[in-house]
């Protein structure tokens, strides 16, 4: 595959677009992760207070 005189700014771009959504993915799981800790611990203690 030839990319030409530009292959250094296409291979950079296509790697640098890999990057950021791999970045945008593990927050949103690390994001997921905190929600879910939030919401259990908010359920904990909402159980609480009724009882």
């Amino acid at each position: 595959m030839d990319l030409g005189p530009h292959a250094g700014f296409i291979v950079g771009a296509y790697a640098f677009t890999a990057l950021v959504i791999g970045g945008l993915i593990v927050g949103a799981l690390l994001d997921q992760r905190a929600q879910k800790r939030a919401l259990a611990t908010f359920a904990d203690t909402a159980g609480e207070r009724r009882s």
